[in-house]
């Protein structure tokens, strides 16, 4: 559960950084579960994991991560920010928790190399109904709360990823927003008045509502930038994609990953006999 500093910067802000969210060995775990799974190409499985990217030179994305072995199964309900996600939202006392509240409509891990860079999106000004954020009556209730979980260090020149704080309540939209935004004329965030880089180490998180406005620097360092990204939104929401959890997976999830990962269950119904 956050305690009240974390919950007063969050609303501020749109985002906190949750330090040394994982420890060594399931750092390690999770990128050799990723190193199993390459090479891979943009429309190609491994598994039931899938090569995309958004159509920008924005890296290359192992979307429905979840099924890439055990170590990306704890992250779903991870204790390092499970609580923090729930309350944030719906608020405590607002769902029926024995079902559980939330739902993953997306989870990816990013490989970004020197050059590549994700442009500017989001804000409050838009007032999605999907990514909102709302304070209201005492409780947070915000459509969807992303979890970026660094696997290597993220510092200067690697590709941070930049948020501009306070945004998701912003009113008007940036001016340089059309510019800079995803497959815009220059896709980056680098030099957007009011961003910032959230350095991260390897192990870090960083927790943000989807409406602040983010995106990335171009990374410039040798090597490759690795995150994991598990969006969270309330139970009744559907894929952001066409993925379905595979019936391997949710036989072998725990009972409350399994609600996360496919809160509603389908009613089966014979035809009846007309008479």
């Amino acid at each position: 559960m956050p305690d009240a500093m974390e919950r007063y910067l969050f609303d501020l802000n749109g985002y906190l950084v949750l330090r040394n969210a994982i420890d060594p060995e399931h750092l390690r775990a999770l990128n050799e579960g990723i190193d199993a799974l390459l090479p891979l190409e943009i429309g190609e499985w491994s598994g039931y994991v899938h090569g995309h990217n958004y159509g920008d030179d924005d890296g290359f994305n192992l979307q429905q991560i979840y099924e890439g072995g055990e170590p990306f199964e704890r992250l779903i309900d991870h204790p390092a920010w499970i609580q923090h996600v729930k309350h944030f939202v719906g608020g405590e006392g607002t769902f029926d928790w024995h079902h559980g509240p939330l739902f993953i409509d997306e989870n990816f891990a990013t490989l970004r190399g020197p050059g590549e860079a994700i442009g500017l999106h989001s804000g409050g000004h838009l007032a999605v109904k999907r990514n909102q954020y709302r304070y209201y009556n005492g409780f947070f209730r915000c459509g969807q709360i992303n979890i970026l979980l660094a696997l290597t260090n993220i510092g200067p020149g690697d590709g941070s990823t930049m948020v501009i704080p306070g945004s998701h309540k912003a009113n008007l939209e940036h001016p340089e927003a059309e510019r800079r935004q995803m497959r815009g004329e220059e896709a980056s965030v680098d030099g957007v008045t009011g961003a910032i880089e959230v350095h991260l180490a390897a192990g870090d998180a960083l927790l943000f509502v989807d409406a602040i406005m983010h995106g990335s620097a171009r990374r410039s360092s040798a090597g490759i930038r690795r995150t994991i990204v598990y969006r969270y939104g309330p139970s009744w929401g559907n894929f952001r994609h066409g993925y379905q959890p595979s019936p391997e997976l949710l036989a072998r999830l725990t009972p409350k990953r399994r609600q996360i990962v496919q809160p509603q269950q389908l009613i089966p119904r014979a035809p009846q006999k007309q008479t």
